[in-house]
């Protein structure tokens, strides 16, 4: 059973709909597989393998989630190693989880991570972020 996930803010994406532009964008270059490159490489790797998850915070609240396919050698123009994080491409929606802003990443414990809602379907227009919050207090999301 999972039991540790990464969590990343998502700088720049200003709701789901455009983290997923962005990804579609980022696919194309680099072979149809969806992949953020961060300079760190997890200590934790073999946790995050065994069924991890990225969870994206986008505008302070923690609302998609991408499972972590693997992690790949990155060589930069600059001759540094780093870590390809490959993701699936499925964007999973969640219960949205307010997160301040920090640097990096954050390890995730499985039990403090918030429940999967939908998955992302292009062209479905996406509740405002304060209905979605109110809706996830009430336990209806």
């Amino acid at each position: 059973m999972t039991k540790l996930h990464l969590v990343k803010l998502s700088v720049g994406t200003e709701s789901v709909a455009s983290k997923a532009a962005w990804q579609a964008e980022n696919m194309a270059l680099t072979g149809n597989q969806p992949r953020h490159v961060t300079r760190m490489w997890p200590r934790r790797a073999e946790e995050l393998l065994d069924g991890g998850s990225i969870y994206w915070v986008i505008k302070g609240q923690v609302l998609v989630r991408q499972k972590i396919i693997r992690l790949d050698e990155v060589i930069g123009q600059d001759s540094i190693r780093r870590c390809g994080i490959v993701l699936d491409p499925v964007l999973m929606q969640t219960v949205p989880q307010p997160r301040r802003a920090f640097q990096g990443w954050r390890y995730l414990k499985a039990e403090d991570a918030p429940r999967d809602t939908t998955p992302f379907i292009e062209g479905v227009e996406e509740l405002p972020l304060e209905m979605q919050s109110h809706l996830a207090a009430l336990g209806v999301l």
